[in-house]
């Protein structure tokens, strides 16, 4: 079937805007002609075929070139790599054929864009394989992951028309992957944009609510920044500085973040915006100069925060960011941000890993920066042998990390580590020998445990002996993906050994009780030992970890699990094959069923759900049991980012007649008094007639913090009693615990 008159004039009109934006890249006709060519391939691959939405499928290469060539700034390959990105996937074409009409280094681009195909290890997450084959193009060329990242923001721009199921999924992974990536890579507006996507799909009451309070206060806000930046206008045009100065309101998502962390109404959040000032360096002196001379003359006008000086310029994050950042006192007693470039810095910023490149070609620098040190990081990483597909996107996740610190060798060499690092993953930085063998750390000339969490300036040796063997409980004190993966391959080479051996004795185990080793009562020792899997089941009974003097009782028992018998599912669409990167349109229709009650479901452990509160099922592939989980639960875009199609299609609601009590833990924390307990007693139980299961306040230097267990009966019960704590005398910080 092909596309009708109204198809190709939108097609027409959207490859015209595409061609528009080429002019820039197309340096000769030769360019020219190689996207026009991959243009009208495209078009014929995809001839006929829909989106979910209706629209002709091929609007969206075109979408993703156009993103490619004016948000990332990439050439010409990088645009015909993105109009062919579906076309091995979704038609006859192969590799081969692209290879013969466009090249070599396109086929591999391709290659790289193709989704994962066949049949994969049960034991693995199929998405989990699927993004270890993806993030392997970094090996050859980065350009794949900026036209991945491309491909994923225009498909979150359309995930209106998917399913709520899938739009789980695609969110959970875009939020847990996608969006920390694209930070990495430097491309600070679009990872901003998926975020702020995620929060609408995700919470689209609560995106439009805050969406709303920005607007409303838009016009106060925008008066305040007019005469915040007056007399730095005025300071900087007497010096001469050809810049331009502006306010940036912080994005929803990072405002609700904030909100739903600390627990507090839009109306608590102070720094809701931040002054920008991009400016153009004069030759000389050093742009570096130049920048701490603006910070002089805004200092001159408002006091800095002396614990919120960022200087990025001396030592640049490991995207290539640089910039001078600094917090001061504005008028009327707000704190206010200004963060100093360059409009070099600037571009490197707004476009990221693009940028970077092209000023380092131009300064013709082939020194190795710090993107050019993670880089090399993650090719090491991605090359080494890694037991589990899941393992693996774990440990990449924990390469995007956000926050830094930098600390320096006995011999005064910086390297970076992410916030909350120890010596332990220095110790792997520089070496995986240094590390296997390392049992302690001198930190700032004292000895102190290899465990020790580390702080940005303090300068590490590492302390080493021969018989020192890396330990398992090692796992628990680092943090980066070197030390990581180090420790594991270390540890898996004992494992296989106790594997067999344990195997071996559950076998015989068995045995004696007459019962046959079968999935059923795997699965039950599975969940009864705190294992994730069959061999690390047999690898603690090996171990002697586990000692089985239980297992009669463990197998003959009917359930593991605490079982919630109070929730009912709603059963709301049964398409088990959308394509969740390529959301075409089928001739399915959504259809409702009769739900099904008194289905048991399992209460995730890292979320504590409650009554009342807003939640999503997860199918656990290992054990089939239905895990629910909070939709604001950070383990559950974990989860949806590997096992996608775990999350269960159903609406999850409480069955209220059936509800009983749950125990729920506050956090509170205020200015210690004297009648604080008999106040915090009132509250609970004559306000609410609630029962307290533990009460934990220890006071110190004139403040208070603590917890109480309280029987709430659901979570409209428990915002209820938050409230009416927050008004009692003294209170600072009132939150619901949630792990």
């Amino acid at each position: 079937m092909n596309y009708t008159a109204e198809d190709e004039i939108l097609i027409q009109s959207k490859w015209e805007v595409l061609a528009e934006s080429c002019k820039k890249i197309c340096k000769k006709e030769e360019d020219w002609n190689f996207i026009k060519k991959a243009f009208f391939l495209a078009k014929e691959a995809h001839q006929g075929v829909r989106r979910r939405s209706g629209e002709p499928y091929f609007l969206h290469p075109i979408a993703v070139a156009q993103i490619v060539v004016d948000e990332i700034g990439l050439g010409v390959k990088s645009v015909v790599a993105s109009l062919l990105h579906d076309v091995v996937e979704d038609t006859d074409y192969t590799v081969e054929d692209m290879e013969h009409l466009f090249g070599h280094k396109i086929a591999t681009m391709v290659d790289g864009l193709t989704k994962m195909s066949g049949v994969f290890n049960a034991d693995t997450s199929r998405q989990a394989e699927y993004f270890r084959k993806v993030l392997l193009t970094l090996s050859d060329d980065v350009r794949v992951i900026l036209i991945k990242i491309a491909d994923r923001l225009h498909n979150m721009r359309t995930l209106g028309a998917m399913p709520q199921n899938k739009q789980i999924k695609i969110t959970g992974e875009t939020i847990y992957l996608f969006a920390p990536l694209a930070y990495r890579l430097g491309l600070y507006a679009i990872k901003t944009e998926l975020e702020n996507l995620c929060m609408k799909y995700r919470f689209p009451n609560e995106y439009e609510e805050i969406t709303r309070q920005i607007n409303e206060s838009s016009a106060v806000r925008d008066e305040y920044i007019r005469k915040f930046n007056a007399p730095i206008i005025e300071a900087l045009d007497k010096n001469g500085i050809k810049y331009e100065i502006t306010g940036r309101v912080k994005s929803a998502y990072s405002i609700w973040t904030k909100m739903v962390q600390k627990q507090i109404p839009f109306s608590e959040i102070y720094d809701l915006f931040a002054i920008r000032i991009v400016f153009q360096p004069l030759e000389f002196p050093s742009e570096k100069t130049q920048c701490w001379q603006i910070y002089s003359s805004i200092t001159d006008i408002y006091t800095p925060k002396p614990d919120r000086l960022r200087d990025w310029i001396s030592m640049p994050k490991a995207n290539g960011y640089e910039a001078l950042h600094s917090t001061v006192m504005g008028p009327d007693g707000v704190w206010v941000e200004v963060q100093i470039r360059t409009q070099r810095m600037d571009e490197i910023a707004e476009r990221g890993f693009a940028a970077h490149w092209k000023y380092k070609k131009a300064t013709i620098s082939h020194d190795e920066d710090e993107f050019d040190k993670w880089l090399k990081m993650i090719r090491t990483a991605l090359e080494s042998p890694t037991q589990n597909a899941v393992d693996f996107l774990d440990n990449f996740k924990l390469s995007l990390y956000a926050s830094e610190i930098a600390v320096f060798t006995p011999k005064g060499e910086a390297r970076r580590l992410p916030y909350g690092a120890t010596a332990l993953d220095l110790a792997y930085d520089v070496h995986t020998k240094i590390g296997n063998s390392a049992i302690g750390a001198k930190i700032n000339h004292k000895i102190m445990p290899i465990t020790t969490p580390l702080n940005s300036g303090d300068q590490v040796e590492i302390i080493t002996a021969e018989s020192a063997r890396p330990k398992a409980e090692w796992l628990e004190s680092v943090l980066t993906t070197k030390a990581k993966q180090a420790i594991k391959n270390y540890l898996k080479r004992e494992q296989e050994h106790n594997q067999q051996h344990g195997m071996q004795i559950l076998d015989e185990r068995l045995a004696q009780l007459n019962i046959t080793p079968n999935n059923r009562v795997i699965r039950k020792l599975i969940n009864a030992y705190d294992s994730h899997n069959k061999e690390e089941l047999y690898t603690k009974i090996g171990a002697g970890i586990v000692s089985l003097d239980n297992l009669e009782k463990v197998v003959r028992t009917n359930s593991n699990f605490k079982i919630l018998k109070f929730w009912t599912l709603f059963i709301k669409d049964d398409d088990e094959n959308d394509d969740d990167d390529n959301i075409k349109n089928d001739d399915k229709k959504g259809r409702t069923k009769e739900h099904n009650e008194g289905q048991n479901l399992v209460v995730a452990e890292c979320c504590h759900p409650l009554p009342g509160d807003r939640v999503v099922g997860f199918k656990d592939p290992i054990t089939h049991q239905i895990i629910v989980h909070k939709a604001t639960c950070d383990e559950l875009n974990r989860l949806a980012s590997q096992h996608g199609d775990c999350i269960v299609k159903e609406e999850i609601k409480w069955e209220q007649h059936k509800t009983q009590s749950s125990l729920a833990t506050i956090e509170i924390m205020g200015i210690d008094r004297m009648g604080l307990l008999v106040d915090l007693a009132n509250v609970v139980t004559n306000d609410f007639s609630i029962n307290m299961r533990q009460v934990n306040i220890q006071s110190h230097d004139g403040i208070y913090e603590g917890t109480l267990s309280l029987y709430v009966r659901d979570a409209e019960s428990l915002n209820a009693i938050l409230d009416r704590l927050r008004r009692i005398k003294g209170m600072e910080s009132v939150k619901r615990q949630t792990n």
